[in-house]
């Protein structure tokens, strides 16, 4: 899974510079496919607000591109401190005040400005994709694209894109009822251009005393993990399959992710623990993010993604050993 950057970053630099010079597509796919390279090919540098329900903050993110590969640094600018830092094909999650460190792949992040995978498969399947209304979003002209769901499975999507470049500048989630279910937009960026490196370097330090949590899992067969969905959910389609680990003693997770080509739902079996209370069990969400755990064949069973409650149900009542 994880990637060589450093070999094709020439190649990057040269298609993000091509890229703001190219005739803007007249195809709402083609903006996606724009939308989905820009925020790895494009320097740029701001600060974004993030809304779900009463919930909002603040983040600054810094991105540069160059021969030697991509550096990102994201700071939570609200609440208790937070720090991203990406170098390559690593990403460091930094938490100050619980004295913790989560290292991650880089590819298993879809954070925003990255909300879109690199292909979209069938993604006209199961949304309307249309060109919206040209508006101005932190000072740039911003192409909206609309991605309405042809079900009740999923949400319906606002994006909007810079002209230019295609970065993505706005995006907004909203459910069955035009609700506001999370949105996420820049208020300032700065497109193009050096990024030094006082703005990734890293603003908190850690040393050995800290929690190192490695995050990252090794990718499996689908067929090695002995689980399945039946029936499946429509629209989402198995996409990957890894074991985690739990922590010490603990053993290890199986974590599977369905996809319609834009949203997603990870599925995580654990062994049920003794222990395990019965009290969390059933719906709980967090913003936009909906989570369904049950017990079931001695496992706990959690299903979570930015999709409907149930959706993430339905596929969680589905999972079962033995189905592929």
């Amino acid at each position: 899974m994880r990637k060589v950057l450093v070999a094709v970053a020439g190649c990057c630099l040269l298609l993000a510079s091509s890229i703001a010079r190219a005739d803007m597509p007249g195809d709402p796919l083609s903006w996606l496919g724009r939308i989905a390279s820009a925020a790895e090919r494009v320097n740029f540098t701001g600060t974004f607000m993030y809304q779900s329900g009463a919930h909002s903050e603040t983040s600054r993110i810094a991105h540069r591109v160059d021969e030697h590969g991509q550096f990102e640094r994201l700071e939570v600018l609200d609440g208790s401190p937070r720090e991203v830092i990406r170098v390559g094909s690593e990403v460091r999650c930094v938490l100050p005040d619980e004295r913790t460190v989560i290292i991650d792949r880089a590819n298993s992040r879809r954070v925003f400005p990255v909300r879109l995978p690199e292909t979209f498969g069938s993604l006209a399947e199961s949304y309307r994709i249309s060109k919206g209304r040209v508006s101005r979003v932190a000072g740039y002209e911003a192409q909206a694209i609309l991605l309405e769901p042809r079900d009740n499975l999923r949400y319906g999507r606002t994006l909007w894109a810079e002209r230019q470049t295609g970065l993505l500048l706005k995006s907004r989630i909203v459910d069955e009822d035009g609700g506001v279910v999370e949105q996420i937009t820049f208020n300032d960026v700065r497109i193009g251009g050096e990024i030094g490196e006082e703005l990734l370097t890293p603003r908190f330090e850690y040393n050995d005393s800290w929690r190192v949590v490695h995050a990252g899992g090794n990718e499996i067969g689908r067929e090695e993990t002995g689980w399945g969905a039946t029936p499946p959910l429509p629209g989402f389609a198995p996409v990957s399959a890894m074991k985690r680990p739990l922590g010490q003693d603990r053993g290890e997770a199986i974590h599977l992710v369905f996809s319609d080509g834009l949203a997603s739902i990870s599925v995580f079996i654990e062994p049920l623990s003794a222990e395990a209370p019965q009290d969390q069990l059933g719906e709980q969400s967090n913003g936009a993010i909906n989570i369904y755990k049950r017990a079931a064949h001695g496992h706990l069973i959690t299903a979570l993604g930015e999709v409907p409650a149930r959706a993430v149900r339905r596929l969680g009542d589905a999972v079962q050993p033995g189905a592929h």
